[in-house]
């Protein structure tokens, strides 16, 4: 599957960059058994709110997103609070994104599963 690329999410206004974030609305989950669930997720479908644009992008891009390009990603919980994604690293090497610690409390994963 060809997975789009995050692009329009920022351009230069007054010589300043203007970071537009994009909120993750589903994830893709390989199958299997994972020691880290955040690796098990392939890919991320995500919408800009602002410009109404979607786009899906794959777990180590959005990692990269956010870490090298100063990205935002977020996702809002059922009480409508906002979590910020944050790039990770596993011990294998591996790079994921997550928004907290526990991961009983992400409410990454527990996003619904794309359908796409």
């Amino acid at each position: 599957m060809a997975h789009a690329l995050l692009l329009i999410l920022s351009y230069p206004i007054n010589d300043k960059r203007l970071k537009m974030a994009v909120r993750i609305i589903c994830v893709k989950r390989e199958d299997g058994k994972y020691d880290n669930p955040y690796v098990a997720i392939d890919y991320f479908e995500w919408i800009n709110e602002r410009i109404n644009v979607k786009g899906i992008t794959d777990r180590t891009k959005i990692h990269d997103w956010i870490k090298d390009e100063q990205g935002e990603a977020y996702v809002i919980d059922q009480n409508g609070n906002k979590f910020y994604l944050v790039p990770a690293v596993c011990p294998e090497g591996n790079k994921y994104v997550k928004t907290v610690e526990d991961t009983r409390d992400d409410c990454l994963l527990k996003l619904p599963e794309c359908v796409s």
